[in-house]
């Protein structure tokens, strides 16, 4: 009997067929991709753009189906899962996007922006809602006195919030977080990553963290996963791949990272931004 895991892709590859009519290439957007993320772990998964990182996230919850491989995702098998099966499944897996401002509707409050997946997902009644959204806005530290703002009077580091809170309020139990920082000043960066990481333990969440940066992921994870045009080069504990890196791709992130020194890990005042 296998272990439970939170996800595991096995041989997933992902193909698309590019170039002028006639003369069609296919390009690997992932390569026989073996991942596995453990109950209540963070595993990071780092490459340059273009890597195929966001791509395996969104096969890793069913967003793009796979051109081959198999995932299990909570319990189910993702690639069988349509309509209203998936719909349901849902709730155990969430994701959160890189790009805020876009996957905000800027006429909604931060109260409605909140509520809608409860709404779609058809969950609980009007006060049992309330109480989830303000349990969750003040988990990811933004004040109940926001609730009537609109997203353009937030700052960038807030509305991130807002993304993770969306993601929270289902409460799922797998979260797929794609490049959550990258569009972050540091000093915002951190804010959100000490966030980020306190719900994770606090929750027992798993998490699939997706990043270019490995010094993020290394402050974030417990284990690594490399990415290189698509094919695993390299994979361990986070300590280890930033001691050891045996790769030499994961050895240029190491040094980059290095260089870089982000310091996420310092203790940060989380409500100034």
């Amino acid at each position: 009997m296998t272990d439970p895991v939170a996800l595991r892709m096995t041989q997933v590859q992902k193909t698309y067929r590019v170039g002028p009519l006639g003369r069609k290439t296919t390009m690997y957007a992932a390569k026989n991709v073996d991942l596995v993320v453990r109950p209540n772990t963070v595993m990071g998964l780092v490459g340059e753009s273009g890597s195929g990182k966001s791509t395996l996230g969104r096969i890793a919850i069913g967003l793009i189906r796979p051109t081959a491989g198999a995932i299990e995702c909570v319990g189910e098998d993702i690639i069988s899962l349509r309509g209203e099966r998936l719909r349901k499944h849902r709730l155990r897996m969430q994701m959160i996007f890189q790009d805020s401002g876009s996957s905000l509707n800027p006429r909604m409050t931060l109260n409605e922006l909140l509520e809608e997946p409860l709404l779609v997902q058809r969950q609980g009644n009007s006060a049992e809602r309330q109480r989830r959204v303000k349990k969750v806005a003040d988990e990811v530290g933004l004040s109940q006195s926001f609730l009537g703002r609109l997203p353009h009077e937030f700052s960038g580091g807030q509305r991130q919030r807002i993304s993770i809170a969306r993601a929270l309020i289902l409460e799922p139990e797998f979260i797929v977080a794609d490049e959550p920082v990258s569009a972050l000043d540091v000093s915002v960066q951190a804010q959100v990553l000490n966030i980020m990481k306190d719900i994770q333990e606090d929750r027992g969440l798993s998490m699939l963290f997706i990043s270019h940066d490995l010094g993020v992921v290394n402050f974030i994870s417990d284990e690594v996963t490399v990415l290189y045009r698509g094919e695993v080069v390299e994979r361990g504990r986070a300590d280890q791949i930033m001691r050891a890196p045996q790769n030499p791709y994961t050895q240029i992130l190491v040094n980059a990272a290095r260089m870089d020194d982000p310091s996420p890990h310092e203790p940060v005042d989380t409500s100034a931004d």
